[in-house]
């Protein structure tokens, strides 16, 4: 969004935004909501226009989004709208609603390969295609159980990067105590800022321990 992306937005007209709607709601970081209807609209660009021989035109597909006034409660009603805008450089052939879902799945897409190469997948590839392969499955498990026990612990982690996860939730430090007849107590670390949310995620997977007979 630099200043020459801002004028070519600006000269869109009202009439040329179309509303769109989300099957299900996306998270907005910078808002800090989750966002179900936008709209979006189209305009002819020219990129890289400062390097000598390099310049490219193609399509500049933007989605902007109502930017709610946090003091409308109060009675400050707004006295018109302000919006936030996310733009999308592409020579993509389908019509305009096709394209920029197109390039949202792939915004989802990419934020799933970055995580996994920040985790297993850096290890990849051995010499071994057999391993790899192998790897590559145990690698995907593990994102999907990785993502569903941060859904389970807190708001912030069912959004948070894999990292955050690994170190909030499960690289914790503990120590192992044990008791007579086999009985094991893990102590944790003492005001351990996480501590709610990882016994959030424990109590939703394990039943709450039997009663024992007196």
């Amino acid at each position: 969004m630099d200043p020459k992306i801002k004028a070519a937005i600006a000269t869109i007209p009202e009439a040329a935004w179309v509303p769109i709607d989300y099957p299900n709601a996306l998270f907005d970081e910078q808002a800090g909501r989750w966002v179900s209807d936008a709209e979006i609209a189209e305009i002819t660009y020219t990129a890289f226009t400062s390097r000598k021989n390099r310049k490219v035109t193609a399509r500049l597909l933007v989605r902007r989004v109502k930017r709610l006034n946090p003091q409308a409660a109060q009675g400050q009603d707004e006295l018109f709208a302000t919006y936030r805008y996310h733009a999308i450089f592409t020579d993509n052939p389908f019509i305009l609603i096709q394209a920029e879902q197109q390039h949202r799945d792939h915004a989802i897409i990419d934020q799933v390969n970055a995580d996994l190469i920040d985790g297993p997948l850096a290890h990849l590839p051995s010499g071994v295609f057999t391993a790899n392969a192998v790897w590559l499955t145990l690698a995907a498990i593990a994102h999907n159980l990785l993502r569903a026990t941060g859904t389970l612990a807190s708001a912030f982690h069912a959004k948070a990067r894999g990292a955050a996860l690994r170190r909030h939730l499960i690289d914790v430090p503990a120590r192992i105590a044990r008791h007579g007849r086999g009985h094991i107590d893990v102590h944790l670390p003492e005001h351990w800022p996480w501590q709610h949310a990882r016994m959030n995620a424990f109590d939703a997977t394990h039943h709450p321990p039997s009663a024992r007979a007196a």
